[in-house]
């Protein structure tokens, strides 16, 4: 009897080391959402590389950012690391990794717009000139509110998807998207009339980071001794060059009108003084 007692507490221990060895990450809101490649990829590297053991499984339902950052805060456990725009509340709720995943491109955006507007933005020289078109964003995106700090009218949506119809019935003028994004995007929505704006671009300062819950130190040290391992021996830059340098060359950045603006919501402690960590377009 005793003997059949430890071999079944010995059971409920190895199933409970195999459920917290699990993370889960938020499943994206479209199936055709093209946005997760890359920081899955970068996500698994670093577990690789932090000779910690994890297991990485998406959430059971697919979750909008706002509603991963609020699972992670209250340690539900549906959702244990999630990535995302940096901001100083999401900093607050969570416990935010300080690498930025993008090399701060998340930053660099160019705009979606029907191709029957293709001409709208060629005499766009500033900030002021963009106010008389309406943005769509997230409703809960942080860059819904660096535009509108910058005072750009912005419509938001609810979902992700919506957008590109908002954009299709003109309730919105143009999409603002990141070089990361954006071309995957066009591609995907070939056949809804889309094409990318070829004057201007906008620029903030801007990290996309990993982030976990503020009880899960233990996670947050693991990522990060992995990412910086990845950053010493190179496989963090080939990565990213892998995804990233043929968006980075049809952007052609260097041949835009380009409109910075201010991003209020960055922390203070963005390391913006390791040089290593960031693109710089010029």
């Amino acid at each position: 009897m005793i003997k059949n007692l430890l071999a079944l507490l010995l059971v409920i221990c190895a199933l409970a080391a195999l459920a917290e060895s699990t993370i889960y990450y938020p499943r994206p809101e479209s199936a055709s959402d093209p946005r997760a490649a890359y920081p899955m990829q970068l996500l698994e590297m670093a577990i690789s590389k932090s000779g910690a053991q994890y297991r990485l499984q998406p959430s059971k339902y697919a979750m909008q950012q706002g509603r991963a950052i609020r699972e992670i805060e209250m340690g539900s456990g549906l959702v244990h690391v999630v990535w995302s725009m940096t901001s100083r509340e999401r900093e607050q709720q969570t416990l935010p990794i300080r690498i930025p995943l993008d090399k701060g491109l998340l930053g660099w955006r160019l705009s979606l717009l029907m191709q029957l507007n293709a001409e709208q933005f060629k005499n766009i020289k500033s900030s002021a000139d963009l106010r008389r078109f309406d943005a769509g964003q997230g409703h809960d995106w942080p860059d819904k509110q660096i535009l509108e700090a910058n005072g750009l009218p912005v419509i938001a949506s609810t979902t992700y998807d919506g957008l590109f119809r908002m954009l299709e019935i003109e309730r919105i003028q143009y999409f603002p998207r990141s070089v990361l994004e954006i071309w995957g995007e066009l591609e995907l929505r070939a056949r809804q009339g889309l094409q990318v704006d070829s004057y201007i671009a906008l620029h903030y300062p801007a990290a996309l980071y990993f982030f976990v819950g503020k009880n899960n130190p233990q996670l947050a040290a693991d990522i990060t001794r992995g990412l910086e391992a990845a950053i010493a021996d190179g496989s963090f830059d080939l990565l990213f060059h892998q995804y990233h340098d043929e968006s980075i060359r049809r952007a052609g950045l260097d041949k835009r009108m380009v409109i910075e603006l201010n991003n209020p919501l960055l922390p203070a402690e963005t390391p913006l003084w390791r040089r290593e960590l960031w693109f710089r377009a010029r």
